[in-house]
């Protein structure tokens, strides 16, 4: 502490802001405002009386005083609709809205959507004329009716004064158990409302940009951006120019969605994050060009800080460039002082800067891996390297680099990603260099020599996109490997702190046991220290790794888990032996035309690799050991094509029926690629997954003894019985009357007296062709549950169907309102809980 306080001072205080966005208690604005401003004043004090001990006393004061910060922010970001307009955020969301205002950021368009953020000055609520004074942050949806709307839409830019109309909604909060929380997202970044717009009609300009200073530089920022994107796709091939422009800029609307996820598979991503990299190969390029001008080494610094505000708003500002533009200005101000040339003070000044300015920024990733593994690579890439037995100093520094940023990022990655590649190091190892040394140069050469003369830009961009092609053709050769790809559950914050605490300690151990020969042990310890405690901390460390990879590897209390997927069905099974069955993966409908092609969105949200996987990977599903496909409608297979892809999965039981159309030959194909065994569901089947779990098939019935064709699928659904410690799920797809009254009339159902249902899933969504008065007599569910989309056009759940179930006196929850829904079930315990409570 002593030796680095600053660097102290920095994690002090990133402990306390993380308590203040985790505390269990809410401290009132005033009183989280005094503390802060108190221990802050306090921790001044200590310092400037050089009290003894004074860094171990300022620590935890400034850990207070984060938390007090911390506290007073959270507690100002809120709206401010509220409270003009006298009501609750309940009776504000649907009501048509209109805003008077200013655009503060790029405008997006993409297919039918233009999206931008907005500062609104007025605001009309309904009918009302009374305007409401005043600002509050909101997210513009803008749906375009006609492709001609979209160069109308383009034509808006940052600053311009305009009037939207549209319907004011609260951004929608996680609707799963462990699901991304879009309203928390947004809240964090100070927006509360979203305005959703039909038609760029309603979008008016009432003004052109306005001249204020640092919104006026914002948008010669845009513009900037903007015309060198456009150069990009002259210089640069274009299957080339999006991973052109996110390197070199930070442009990532136009990066193939494709090939951003094979660099997301080998854990690459970082390379597309404008970073210390590009910071210092900026720099280099400059300074190379200054000293051919003959500036003196102190005029160059000054040149380089002057450049590096600039150099940061043309890359877009992210997190991690903002990171390394503060630093390279500290360490060039440093170098022509002559002061601190410690880096790790440097990353801690960075840090705490950021996080004063901004505390959310501690909830973002791209912030948590860029001041992680620099403070990483400064402090362990020489004691990795002393340990490391290669002679040629570039590859011990190349390998130490590879090692210690691999360590630290892999729980961040599988905290906020649950995927681990195991081929990530030997991807970093390989590629890093090529686009450090090679392909960021290259390109940013390029791009150079096209500013100055079009045709020599494109020469060279032809030559860098070839180099750019050969690397894209490793890495997706490399992606395309299959079993290297771990699934992690979502650790625990504990865990996270015990990984960092073990792993430091066995690099302590390491390098006392292992230092090279010139290394002088302290006075009074043995020459050669024991191995045993690097054996404890390897034997730690592994022990941590088993347990974060299936932390419920003991646990025998089982799960039924229904996933809130929109307009369709989706359940997880976790049986008491850890064994998993999916029913059915939700799937995105689509009703559009071919002469529709243009509302094409860049990454089309599409259930299954959006919700589905995600979830799964969220709760540590190494395997699924069978899949169920009730029936192969778009919206209960759809999500199984990116489930099929992405995670392993056992058995694929089916209707014993082939769907004309792309989805379902897409996905049998992908299945019989893979290796995965298909199962014909046949009345009668039981398949016992475990001691106490049996699924027993009620439907299909004599129909289903060979494959065969069939367009209708509602009623070829699967239903079947779950058994769980005694307890019964009745699980229906999407069948209707004629496939219930076959399952009533079938020997095994109606010679057969058994208990009531514990739980009925209601078929087809609550449609009224379904659950007939017959059906809920016959099983007498103690609880329905009906999986159905918010705001659907079907009208789903009918009317009808909730008042039989009333009648019946069947209580009923619903994923429309109710979110994800999840029924624990252990020999003593049946619960179930629901993912929304109070929205």
């Amino acid at each position: 502490m002593v030796r680095r306080p600053l660097l102290w001072y920095a994690v002090a205080w990133i402990v306390g802001a993380a308590a203040a966005g985790s505390a269990w208690f809410v401290l009132p604005r005033p009183a989280s405002l005094w503390i802060a401003l108190g221990a802050v004043m306090a921790a001044a004090a200590i310092w400037l009386c050089k009290l003894p001990r004074a860094n171990m006393l300022v620590v935890p004061l400034l850990a207070a005083a984060a938390f007090g910060y911390g506290e007073w922010r959270d507690g100002r970001n809120v709206t401010a609709i509220v409270d003009a307009a006298a009501t609750d955020t309940g009776a504000l969301s649907g009501i048509e809205a209109t805003a008077l205002g200013r655009i503060v950021s790029p405008v997006d368009v993409d297919g039918d959507r233009a999206s931008f953020e907005f500062e609104a000055h007025e605001l009309r609520l309904g009918d009302s004329g009374t305007p409401i004074a005043l600002r509050e942050r909101m997210r513009v949806n803008v749906r375009l009716l006609a492709q001609q709307e979209q160069a109308a839409a383009r034509q808006f830019e940052r600053t311009d004064r305009v009037e939207v109309s549209g319907i004011l909604l609260r951004p929608e909060p996680g609707r799963n158990f462990g699901g991304f929380d879009y309203r928390e997202y947004l809240r964090r970044h100070h927006i509360h409302w979203l305005l959703s717009v039909k038609g760029i009609a309603h979008v008016e300009r009432s003004a052109a940009g306005s001249q204020l200073g640092t919104d006026r530089l914002l948008l010669w920022s845009d513009r900037l951006r903007a015309a060198l994107a456009a150069k990009m796709d002259s210089i640069f091939p274009a299957d080339q120019s999006g991973l052109m422009k996110s390197m070199l800029i930070g442009w990532q609307e136009d990066m193939d969605p494709e090939q951003y996820r094979q660099f997301s598979k080998l854990g690459l991503t970082h390379i597309l994050a404008i970073s210390g990299m590009n910071v210092a190969i900026f720099l280099g390029l400059l300074f190379a060009v200054l000293k051919r001008l003959r500036l003196t080494r102190e005029s160059t610094l000054l040149v380089g800080i002057a450049a590096m505000p600039g150099y940061v708003l043309l890359t877009g500002a992210s997190p991690s460039i903002v990171r390394a533009g503060i630093m390279s200005m500290m360490a060039l101000y440093a170098a022509r002082r002559g002061w601190l040339k410690d880096g790790l003070h440097l990353a801690a000044l960075a840090a705490w800067a950021m996080l004063v300015w901004e505390p959310y920024y501690l909830y973002d990733v791209g912030f948590q891996l860029t001041f992680a593994i620099t403070a990483a690579l400064l402090a362990g890439v020489p004691r990795i390297a002393r340990l490391l037995p290669i002679r040629k100093e570039a590859l011990r520094q190349a390998a130490a680099i590879t090692i210690v940023s691999q360590l630290v990022s892999f729980p961040i990655t599988v905290y906020y990603f649950n995927v681990f590649s195991l081929l990530s190091w030997l991807a970093n190892a390989l590629f890093v260099p090529v686009f450090g040394t090679l392909l960021f140069p290259a390109s940013l050469v390029s791009l150079l020599l096209g500013l100055v003369w079009m045709p020599l830009g494109r020469v060279s961009g032809a030559l860098t996109g070839f180099l750019s092609r050969w690397t894209l053709w490793a890495i997706d050769r490399l992606a395309a490997v299959d079993g290297f790809q771990l699934i992690w559950p979502t650790p625990s914050p504990l865990w996270i702190a015990a990984y960092f605490a073990t792993l430091a300690l066995l690099l302590a151990a390491l390098t006392r046991r292992f230092a090279p020969r010139d290394y002088e042990p302290p006075p009074g310890t043995a020459a050669q220290p024991s191995v045993w405690p690097v054996a404890a901390c390897a034997a730690a460390l592994a022990l941590l790794l088993v347990y974060g990879y299936t932390p419920d590897r003991f646990s025998r209390t089982a799960t039924v888990e229904f996933l809130d997927v929109g307009q369709g069905d989706a359940a997880l099974i976790r049986t008491p032996s850890r064994k998993y069955i999916l029913v059915d993966g939700g799937g995105t409908l689509s009703f559009r035309k071919p002469v529709d092609d243009w509302k094409e969105r860049r990454n089309p949200f599409e259930v299954g690799r959006s919700v589905v996987v995600p979830l799964l990977q969220q709760r540590g599903v190494h395997k699924l050991d069978m899949v169920i496909a009730t029936h192969e409608d778009q919206d209960h297979i759809g999500g199984l094509q990116a489930v099929a892809e992405q995670i392993p999965i056992g058995r694929f039981a089916f209707n014993g029926t082939l769907k004309p159309g792309a989805t379902a030959e897409r996905l049998f194909r992908t299945l019989l690629d893979r290796g995965v065994s298909l199962v014909p569901a046949r009345r009668g089947s039981v398949w016992q997954a475990d001691a106490e779990t049996k699924l027993t098939v009620l439907a299909p019935g004599e129909n289903s003894e060979k494959l065969r064709i069939a367009d209708k699928q509602n009623n070829e659904s699967v239903a079947f019985t779950l058994e769980l410690y005694g307890r019964r799920f009745l699980f229906t797809g999407d069948m209707e009357a004629p496939e219930e009254e076959d399952i009533l009339h079938s020997p095994a159902v109606s010679t057969t007296p058994t208990a009531p249902i514990d739980v009925m899933k209601i078929a087809h969504h609550g449609s009224k062709t379904s659950t007939t008065s017959a059906w809920l007599d016959r099983w007498r569910p103690q609880l329905a549950v009906i999986s159905v989309g918010a705001r659907n056009s079907y009208g789903h759940p009918s009317g009808v169907v909730l008042q039989r179930l009333w009648t019946a006196r069947i209580p009923a929850v619903r994923t429309d309102l109710s979110g994800g829904v999840r029924f624990v079930v252990a020999p003593q315990q049946f619960r179930f809980e629901t993912k929304l409570k109070n929205n």
